[in-house]
């Protein structure tokens, strides 16, 4: 009984185009790669359930026969028994008591969220790694490990959201400098370089002054000047392809410039964006942990890693502060560099060609032709005449 071969132009369920099969062969082929976006996508999963893995409220609450989940709503204290409409504290010993005797908790792996106070530490803070807390507490007794989890969190989400906007508008803006040419193209370059020159730093030293910086107002203000990084790259494939005979086919065909900018033109352009967006990404992240550090980043108590670099060289005698966000940022970073390669070579064209290429002839007389290769070619050559060898 013969088995069916199985199909490589499937990805899952969806059918993909050989050209989309040879990328995925070359981006899985470099391993090194492969296993960072496998990394990078489990630990950003698992960050985006940081409330389930660090938090000082119980996952699960069974209490007189009721089900209650006080990660995700809030309940007042005389929902458990208590003397108060407040929200109850679920690490208050009374509140436990009272718990204890109707059901039961069931608790995060780490019992502290970003912003929680340590109580009972041994000596003040910072305080070293222990059993309780392995990464140790920072200058306001909070533990280190579960602003990690939640600052990779907030670090990886600004990036993508920044990344996401920044091609989109940058992609369009290449797309029409390099579509329509001309004074168009004259235009908006004289407008960019312009735009460079504005001073970023200065702008958020200016704006700090006058509002708290928060999420949205960073992410608002860093994306007025990414934007730029991809239009050079998209205003060039632009320039290339609005010459070429399938581009003046569709225009004699009737069809609207908006339907041969990014029906026919665009998809041949997303190769060299789809190439630098693992590296904008990285450049988001850095650009959000730099601001942190210097002070003019996200509010204060926000889990930042440039915020926990910033406490490492304010607490040199607490290295384990410094060390940690250091390690964090440049396993990050790492990862996304290394994604970034193996997406680099999953789009290089010559990759497939060299796979592909039947391998060269040789020539008899060079340096590298064996004697097993001469015999090989004479007694082809004598057969091919009659004649045994």
């Amino acid at each position: 009984m013969s088995v069916a071969p199985v199909r490589k132009d499937r990805v899952l369920w969806w059918r993909i185009t050989p050209v989309a099969a040879r990328r995925l062969a070359n981006f899985r082929a470099n391993r090194r790669g492969f296993w960072s976006l496998w990394i990078f996508a489990v630990l950003f999963f698992l960050s985006l359930f940081a409330e389930l893995i660090a938090n000082d409220r119980p996952i699960v609450v069974w209490y007189d026969g009721g089900l209650y989940l006080p990660s995700v709503s809030r309940y007042a204290e005389t929902t458990f028994g208590g003397e108060f409409e407040t929200e109850a504290d679920y690490t208050d010993r009374f509140v436990q008591k009272k718990i204890g005797e109707k059901g039961w908790m069931v608790w995060p792996l780490i019992p502290y969220r970003y912003d929680s106070q340590v109580i009972g530490l041994p000596e003040p803070s910072p305080t070293p790694p222990s059993t309780a807390n392995p990464l140790g507490t920072d200058d306001q007794a909070r533990d280190v490990l579960a602003r990690v989890i939640y600052g990779f969190r907030l670090s990886v989400l600004f990036g993508l959201v920044l990344t996401v906007l920044s091609t989109v508008i940058g992609v369009a803006m290449g797309a029409i400098q390099g579509y329509f040419g001309g004074w168009t193209d004259l235009s908006l370059q004289r407008f960019i370089e312009i735009w460079e020159s504005v001073p970023i730093l200065y702008l958020l030293i200016i704006l700090s002054a006058v509002i708290e910086p928060n999420f949205w107002w960073l992410l608002i203000i860093l994306l007025l000047f990414s934007w730029m990084a991809l239009v050079g790259v998209v205003r060039a494939e632009f320039l290339r392809a609005r010459n070429f005979d399938y581009v003046r086919a569709a225009r004699a065909l009737g069809a609207s410039n908006v339907t041969i900018m990014f029906k026919h033109v665009l998809p041949n352009a997303m190769v060299a964006t789809l190439t630098f967006m693992p590296f904008i990404l990285s450049g988001s992240i850095v650009a959000l942990t730099s601001l942190d550090f210097l002070g003019y980043g996200l509010p204060p108590g926000s889990p930042s890693l440039g915020e926990l670099l910033k406490q490492g060289r304010s607490n040199l005698e607490s290295p384990w502060l410094g060390v940690t966000a250091f390690f964090v940022l440049a396993a990050l970073l790492s990862l996304l560099v290394f994604i970034g390669e193996a997406v680099r070579d999953a789009f290089d064209p010559r990759k497939g060609v060299a796979a592909a290429a039947p391998p060269p002839e040789q020539d008899p007389d060079s340096a590298t032709f064996r004697s097993e290769d001469y015999r090989t070619t004479a007694g082809a050559g004598l057969a091919a005449a009659g004649r045994t060898p």
